[in-house]
């Protein structure tokens, strides 16, 4: 019979282990599959914007969602600054509890998981909105997501071309250096102009807690795909406003994107399109070769349920959790305090 109060957890060290015994572009791949399969249910699904608490410095957040048969939540935090510090931008945790009972079923480190999961959407919105044929793409920003996007989009799109800029070169050039040996043409390019030369797909990906034009609409012609990744909470976008105008945008859940994403820049009933609702085929994504294509990712609660789901599952064959005795399981459940008297009775 299961022990319901050890709960299985995956440390930094396990998630490392995992991801290399699959393989990170197969897990990404994985991961995108079960986000599709969850977002086809989309309607079945709890859904709130994060619950943010933000300082002059950065965000700390909540991610909650729930089927109906599972729930789960992530902490995730956002600290620009903490880079200069050397600490992580971001951090985080997830759980993952059974509905019926309320009792935990996993604890893991989202921190190595929020990237994979990350570029894992950034590359299945593509797969339906990118334009055929697209094989290369622009990563503006090469920071700590930069290679986990590089590689998502090239086992899930088929990208084989990665063209590298960001405003620090020593960031560039650990980008390429991580990227050799995976099979994909890099170029380090001396500005985002140059690094969007030829690209059919555009990733912006920064890192800066401000109102910044990474994009200018000049830069942007017409066919092209654009993936927005940096823009994610208030006061913290990419784009010009006029590219916004001119393009397709395709979100994934309206309340949280109006104030966390590119589109916090436009009018309140500015039109876009939820991407869900193009995975089950109730809206089209791209129509013509000419179209520019906006995906506004800030990152939504399901898409981290469908990860935490899927590192659930990969851990019913693979070892890489350890067991947490996170859950208190008296005798009797009317009687914890009886429980603290024999754990005394049982040290003296």
């Amino acid at each position: 019979m299961k022990d319901l109060n050890i709960v299985p957890f995956v440390s930094v060290d396990n998630m490392m282990k995992l991801v290399l015994h699959l393989g990170p572009e197969r897990v990404m791949t994985e991961i995108a599959g079960y986000i599709e399969a969850d977002f086809r249910r989309w309607e079945l699904f709890d859904k709130t914007p994060r619950v943010a608490s933000h300082s002059d410095v950065g965000v700390i957040e909540l991610m909650p969602t729930s089927d109906g048969e599972m729930y789960g939540f992530k902490y995730v935090n956002g600290h620009p600054k903490n880079t200069k510090e050397g600490l992580q931008t971001v951090t985080a945790f997830g759980l993952l509890a059974e509905v019926d009972t309320g009792y935990p079923i996993l604890l893991t480190e989202m921190t190595i998981l929020t990237a994979l999961r990350t570029a894992a959407m950034s590359a299945l919105a593509a797969k339906y909105l990118a334009p055929d044929g697209a094989t290369t793409m622009a990563m503006i920003g090469n920071g700590a997501q930069a290679e986990f996007q590089a590689l998502a989009f090239k086992a899930i799109c088929g990208v084989t071309h990665v063209r590298l800029y960001d405003i620090d070169p020593a960031a560039t050039a650990k980008c390429a250096r991580n990227l050799a040996g995976f099979g994909l043409n890099v170029t380090s390019c001396r500005s985002a102009e140059e690094a969007m030369e030829g690209a059919g797909i555009i990733t912006t990906c920064t890192a800066d807690k401000q109102l910044a034009t990474i994009l200018t609409d000049n830069m942007i012609g017409s066919g092209v795909h654009i993936n927005a990744v940096g823009g994610d909470c208030p006061g913290k976008t990419e784009l010009h406003r006029d590219i916004l105008l001119r393009s397709s945008i395709f979100v994934e859940y309206p309340p949280q994107t109006r104030i966390e994403g590119e589109i916090q820049q436009l009018a309140p009933d500015h039109p876009v399109i939820e991407f869900w609702q193009v995975i089950t085929g109730a809206t089209t994504g791209r129509t013509d070769a000419r179209q520019i294509t906006l995906f506004d990712s800030v990152g939504f609660a399901i898409e981290d349920f469908s990860a935490l789901r899927y590192i659930h599952d990969q851990l019913k064959t693979l070892p890489y959790s350890q067991p947490l005795d996170m859950i208190a399981d008296p005798d009797d459940p009317r009687d914890l305090y009886g429980m603290l008297l024999r754990a005394k009775a049982k040290a003296a």
